[in-house]
């Protein structure tokens, strides 16, 4: 899958779920639960005990619908071990040039968290194609608009703060898509399925 067809396709799915577990077995059985639910973007973080083991044994069983990428990358020894193991986008809570660089001679969609204007600049300079709004709880669906306002160009994803109540306020304010942790991600294999289909249903009224 190029460059571009992983944007495309994250930016149609519509959401990312965020998945933090305490150990491999529960990240698949979370991550199963979002994709039976129609979640297919998954956001495998490096917070997991063993997170590679997570990626190899998805891999394996997944069928290509699915994107996996890995969250929480904050050097670029863990992005170049994600991508060897099939992670088709990086995100990381903050924005990293060596990151960025890594992932642009790979072709591969970096996802860096950003809140002021000036981060945003930085790292589409560098050519970030996708800005994780991150806290999302800090700045409120309003913030998107307001960054609209003079960069209406530039795509992006909020997480943290976003949750099943609100989260076609985002998309009404613009968003790329959105990333979802624990508000989607808890639970039982069932109950995060019902939730992720809740939350598919509701970006694609909002998208009508």
């Amino acid at each position: 899958m190029s460059k571009l067809e992983t944007l495309s396709r994250i930016k149609e799915i519509g959401i990312v779920a965020v998945v933090r577990a305490k150990d491999a077995k529960e990240a698949i059985e979370f991550s199963k639960g979002c994709i039976d639910g129609g979640v297919n973007a998954i956001e495998i973080t490096f917070t997991i005990p063993n997170a590679l083991e997570v990626f190899r044994e998805l891999r394996e069983e997944l069928p290509e619908e699915v994107i996996l990428g890995a969250g929480t990358v904050l050097d670029i020894t863990t992005a170049r071990l994600a991508i060897m193991n099939g992670a088709k986008f990086i995100v990381s809570p903050a924005f990293d040039k060596d990151v960025a660089v890594l992932c642009n001679r790979y072709q591969i969609p970096y996802i860096p968290g950003c809140v002021t204007p000036t981060e945003i600049v930085t790292a589409l300079e560098i050519g970030v194609d996708v800005i994780k709004v991150f806290p999302g709880s800090l700045t409120g669906h309003s913030y998107i608009k307001a960054i609209h306002g003079p960069m209406p160009y530039v795509n992006l994803m909020p997480t943290g703060g976003v949750d099943i109540d609100n989260v076609q306020d985002w998309f009404k304010a613009g968003v790329f898509a959105v990333g979802v942790g624990s508000a989607l991600v808890k639970g039982s294999r069932e109950e995060i399925t019902e939730k992720s289909k809740q939350y598919i249903a509701k970006i694609q009224e909002v998208r009508k």
